[in-house]
């Protein structure tokens, strides 16, 4: 009997459609930053960006939440409200 993977598989990929979204404002943020002389944000940044690249071509596997790995430290960020340029 072969299992149904549809749903499975259907996660992963609204994970990668959700990889791509990020690493598409990452690009718009890196510009900002840039503009802004922030150069150690640009290169998180852009560290945040190959990562993502890396997650989206496959140099590396999205790691779901009921996978054993690092997990994030959970600190609350609020918005930073209007954005004023």
């Amino acid at each position: 009997m072969i299992p149904n993977s549809t749903g499975a598989g259907r996660k992963e990929a609204q994970a990668r459609e959700k990889v791509a979204y990020i690493r598409q404002m990452l690009g718009e943020l890196r510009g900002v930053a840039a503009n802004e002389g922030a150069d150690m944000l640009c290169y998180l940044i852009e560290m945040a960006f190959v990562e993502a690249g890396d997650i989206l071509s496959g140099k590396r596997q999205l790691s779901f939440s009921n996978v054993e790995g690092n997990k994030t430290a959970g600190m609350p960020v609020k918005p930073a409200g209007k954005i004023q340029f």
